[in-house]
């Protein structure tokens, strides 16, 4: 019998598989970090790949820090926090990836755009070393997973996975598919999501799906209520999370998620649509300009110095 190249290849579906047992992280920050955490926690191997073993040193040391304050909060024990964390390893070499079942780019840019081409680079690379089922994800925000399937051999195994911070708090997460993506891949994924307590939320491709096209016009308007004076940083996100139940008011999920970054959001979003509830607040401009990027930087809307988010009247300083 002879054998031909469509034997070895993907062919216009995944075959289905058995259960998710390892998932590779692209770019392990802020983000990537809770994405590992949470998946790690129910049993997956994790292999995170970031710049280099400087990099990986210290990511070890903050996702450490980050479980033993989940200790002191009577969340975890330490047996559980040493069963998570030999559950990850890191790498800076594409190939540590070739056995993973799914592959999800999280990078953290500072530059302004999208750094789709970057984006784009990593999805290559990624498809050089995996298997011909292996999923190939991106935690996509303001992108497109059609734009970045678009460089793959096979974009059919390309599915968008949008996860929703705080990661170890949230119980969903936004899953795309995009024109080429197939029905093996959704199911793969919606089988990965059970795995790790998440309900899925389909969503039909559109920039900024659900959460960040809420999320940053919902800032916006917190910045417009800032602005006028009506009431100060705290009691505008107190009087969100009373009334709406969330685990965080505007303000503190703007310097949780990063400034930086909500202003790229803002920025593709306006460009993308060209409504003007995206266009960016002149207050989250200026902050940005500032180096004021929320927790990562001790300072946003709130001064963090102290260890506690302090209300500060620098925002007003900020604007003027």
């Amino acid at each position: 019998m002879h054998e031909t190249l469509e034997d070895f290849s993907l062919g216009r579906s995944i075959q289905p598989r058995g259960m998710i047992q390892k998932v590779g992280v692209i770019g392990c920050g802020a983000v990537g970090q809770e994405i590992t955490r949470a998946i790690s926690q129910y049993g997956i191997d994790v292999v995170f790949l970031d710049l280099d073993e400087d990099r990986i040193k210290l990511i070890f040391s903050q996702l450490e820090d980050q479980l033993d304050d989940v200790i002191n909060h009577w969340g975890l024990t330490p047996v559980e926090k040493r069963a998570i964390l030999s559950r990850i390893k890191g790498t800076t070499n594409y190939n540590d990836l070739a056995d993973c079942d799914i592959v999800i780019e999280s990078i953290s840019s500072r530059k302004r755009g999208t750094s789709i081409e970057e984006r784009k680079e990593i999805f290559k690379k990624v498809e050089a070393v995996v298997s011909q089922d292996a999923i190939i994800s991106s935690n996509i925000a303001t992108l497109m997973i059609s734009d970045l399937a678009a460089v793959l051999q096979h974009p059919q195994r390309a599915i968008g996975i949008h996860f929703i911070l705080p990661v170890h708090k949230s119980r969903m997460i936004e899953v795309v598919k995009g024109i080429s993506s197939s029905d093996e891949a959704y199911q793969q994924v919606i089988k990965f999501a059970g795995m790790i307590n998440k309900r899925i939320v389909r969503v039909n491709e559109s920039p900024g799906n659900i959460v960040t096209r809420m999320m940053v016009t919902t800032i916006n308007e917190a910045c417009e209520i800032l602005m006028e004076g009506v009431a100060s940083v705290s009691d505008i996100d107190i009087a969100m999370k009373e009334s709406s139940g969330n685990i965080y008011g505007p303000f503190e999920m703007a310097d949780r998620i990063g400034l930086d970054k909500i202003l790229k959001y803002m920025d593709n979003l306006y460009q993308e649509f060209g409504d003007k509830k995206y266009k960016p607040s002149p207050i989250i401009k200026r902050l940005v300009r500032a180096n004021y990027y929320g927790r990562i930087t001790n300072r946003g809307f709130y001064n963090y110095a102290s260890g506690k988010a302090v209300d500060q009247t620098v925002t007003c300083a900020v604007i003027k």
